[in-house]
């Protein structure tokens, strides 16, 4: 006798698709692929997006490197990864001192999730990136083909800070692709514009690859209008560059990393869990229609 469906029974059956990947894996892309997360405003939900993303690719089956270029550290924490003072980071290969490699350390989410963490160091990088030669692509210069090649990953995420200043011009130039996190909310587009113009910036002097991949709506809240109507004019400036999936507003995705953990880790069965899942496949399918290097920012 069917039981039928229950909430209980949806959310057990969500929880046990994040728990056996393995059949669920996602595409590997057609080639590796680079994308700095970016949003100058705090609070959208950027380092939450790009640890959950890494999380949902490496745990179907992908190889990710995140790099965290952000001084308050919170994707090393979100990842389990040590970064006291003192700890090997990007801080140190971001000035040639040590190599990427180096500074890697395996995520505690994944055997396929590495990450190079961010120790309070890094914020006086800026300052110190300023009288060295080729200043903006000392990231892009650590991150070579060879030392990505030596990690064997297929994505690499750049977790940026909520500025637009040198460090995240490293990553703009070190990246092929933007993801942009805008969250469903008053004033969501607001500074967008700087970003955008800064992105093209980048593209005609130091990057002629980079370009927007992929928005991300986050802080999804379906009781208000003002969340539809966000969507909506996201959706109709952005067009396909717009990802289908939205990640709602959740406790639990807040939560997490309290625990050093990621929301498919803290809560694996939750809405908020599913969704960057669903988030990660169609980035993970995008990226397996690709075609070569050399038709980014086509």
């Amino acid at each position: 006798m069917s039981i039928g469906w229950t909430p209980i029974a949806e959310e057990a059956e969500r929880a046990a698709r994040l728990r056996h990947p393995d059949r669920h894996s996602m595409p590997k892309p057609a080639h590796r692929r680079i994308l700095t997360v970016a949003n100058q405003k705090g609070g959208v939900g950027k380092t939450t997006s790009t640890v959950n993303i890494a999380a949902a690719l490496a745990m179907h089956g992908l190889r990710v490197l995140v790099v965290d270029l952000d001084p308050q550290g919170n994707a090393s924490t979100a990842l389990g990864v040590e970064h006291r003072a003192g700890t090997p980071s990007i801080y140190e290969a971001l000035l040639g001192e040590i190599g990427i490699v180096e500074a890697t350390a395996v995520s505690t989410a994944s055997d396929n999730l590495l990450c190079v963490p961010a120790t309070i160091d890094l914020a006086g990088a800026e300052i110190e990136l300023v009288s060295m030669v080729a200043r903006e692509s000392r990231l892009r210069q650590a991150l070579s083909d060879e030392v990505l090649d030596e990690l064997a990953v297929d994505y690499v995420l750049i977790d940026c800070p909520p500025s637009l200043g040198l460090l995240t011009v490293n990553a703009l130039v070190a990246a092929a692709e933007v993801l942009i996190p805008i969250q469903c909310e008053y004033y969501a587009l607001e500074g967008l514009g700087q970003l955008l113009s800064n992105i093209d910036l980048v593209r005609s002097h130091l990057n002629t690859a980079l370009h927007v991949s992929t928005i991300l709506l986050t802080m999804y809240d379906g009781r208000t209008k003002l969340a539809d109507q966000v969507t909506s004019e996201v959706r109709q400036h952005f067009g396909g560059t717009v990802l289908r999936t939205v990640i709602p507003r959740s406790v639990k995705v807040s939560e997490a990393p309290g625990y050093s953990q990621t929301v498919l880790a803290y809560d694996p069965g939750s809405r908020g869990a599913m969704s960057y899942v669903d988030a990660a496949r169609e980035i993970a399918q995008y990226g397996s229609r690709m075609g070569g290097p050399e038709t980014n920012g086509a």
